[in-house]
Parts: structure tokens; C-alpha cells; sequence
């Protein structure tokens, strides 16, 4: 190494260090995204499908257990969308903007080579912010959360809707002393008896991010939990 590239490391701050290699990080990205040869292509499509399905069924499933994390429905949106955008963007948009460099035309084309990227990524960015806020019903799906510690008690939840109202009610109540179902924390009706059935009035369920839902807790004499069932009101068939 030589004397003053030695010196010039030695004198170097913090500051400038860091600054270098977040340079040189970017550069390797942006070296990455560009990568237009077929098997980049399909290695980028191919690790944003699977991050996007991670994220789209991870916070479904946390939902499942925290309906009350509304954050979650944007990450579930990133998710959602960067299914269909991963691959859109490393099949048709950066092929698009690097031939458009390589022509060396102005007007359109040279709108899009130097800004299309760019434009790509706050298209897809508001897409999720829309998607966050107001959820599609094709983005959500509901899990059965297995709380409790009695086994031998895993009754189904049916339940149906009309325009006004939610009914349910379970296949089995052996085993269960009390249904107790609540929404946005709130505790909205109270089942005592068998066969457990129980009437909802829509209005009554509390929406989160637009989202209407409500959780059925299926309890012990103690008041211990023996199964949790999460509902949201528009994937319930009519």
C-alpha cells in the first residue's frame, strides 16, 4: 500500500468513512437493479416474490393475533403489491428505461431514461399507501388462533351475514362455559348458554383501517381461554 493512500486512510473521519460506504452500498445496489441479463432478471422477480408473500402472509397472520395493529395492513399492502410489481418492474420497466438510455433521443424517451425509475417507484409506493388504507378484500384472510390449553376443544365457527347482521354459532359446545366476543378491544356480546349461537349488528363491529372484525374467545368455567377465533365481516360468505 502505498505511503499516501496510507495517509489519506489515517486522516480519514468517521464521517468521511461512512459516507464512503454508503456511497459504495448504493452503487452496488443501483449496479443490481439495473442487472439486465435474463438470470438477474429472474433472480430479483423470484427474491421479490418470495419477500412479498412473506410480508403479505406474515401480517395477516399477526393480524390474526393483534387485530389492533393497523400498521400491519400497510405492510401487508407492500406485500400484496410487490407480488405483481417485482416482477413488472425487472421485466418491462428497467429494460425499458435502459434501452430508452442507450437510444440517445430526446423528447419521451429521454423523460423516461432519466426519470422513469424513479416514477416506477412512487407509483408503487402509492399503491401502497392506498391499499394500507383501504384493504382489499382479496388482500386479507383469516387464521384460526389455537389459544388455550385445552385440546380435546376445537369447535368450528360458522358464521354468515346480510347487509345489517352477522350470525355464528359452533358445530360443538361441549367443553365451553361461556362465549364472549369482542371488537376494537370492546367487549360487544356475551353467550352464556348452548348452542352458543349469537347475532351481531354491523354497526356494532368497530372497523380497523376500514376493516370491520371481531374475536370470539371460547372460555372455561375459570374464565381461562380455550380457543380464539378472529372474524373480519366482508370475508364472511353472504
Amino acid at each position: 500500500m502505498s505511503e499516501g493512500h496510507q495517509q489519506s486512510t489515517e486522516t480519514e473521519s468517521p464521517l468521511e468513512w461512512t459516507k464512503g460506504v454508503l456511497t459504495g452500498a448504493w452503487r452496488d445496489l443501483k449496479s443490481v437493479y439495473y442487472a439486465n441479463s435474463t438470470i438477474w432478471k429472474l433472480l430479483k422477480s423470484g427474491t421479490l416474490l418470495f419477500f412479498g408473500f412473506f410480508m403479505w402472509t406474515g401480517s395477516n397472520l399477526l393480524l390474526s393475533y393483534q387485530p389492533g395493529w393497523g400498521f400491519l395492513y400497510y405492510v401487508m399492502a407492500y406485500g400484496f403489491a410487490l407480488l405483481l410489481w417485482g416482477p413488472l418492474t425487472h421485466f418491462v420497466v428497467v429494460p425499458l428505461v435502459i434501452r430508452m438510455r442507450r437510444s440517445g433521443t430526446g423528447g419521451i424517451s429521454r423523460f423516461v431514461s432519466r426519470h422513469g425509475s424513479k416514477a416506477n417507484l412512487t407509483i408503487f409506493f402509492v399503491i401502497v399507501l392506498v391499499l394500507g388504507t383501504f384493504p382489499l378484500g382479496a388482500m386479507t384472510f383469516e387464521f384460526q388462533l389455537p389459544s388455550g390449553g385445552a385440546s380435546d376443544v376445537n369447535p368450528s365457527l360458522e358464521c354468515t351475514r346480510s347487509a345489517e347482521t352477522v350470525h355464528c354459532h359452533l358445530t360443538d359446545s361441549r367443553g365451553i362455559d361461556r362465549v364472549v366476543v369482542t371488537s376494537g378491544g370492546e367487549t360487544i356480546a356475551t353467550v352464556d348458554d348452548p348452542p352458543f349461537e349469537f347475532t351481531l349488528d354491523v354497526a356494532n363491529i368497530r372497523a380497523q383501517q376500514g376493516d370491520k372484525q371481531f374475536v370470539v374467545e371460547l372460555q372455561d368455567e375459570n374464565g381461562d381461554t380455550l380457543r380464539r377465533y378472529s372474524r373480519r365481516v366482508e370475508l364472511i360468505p353472504g
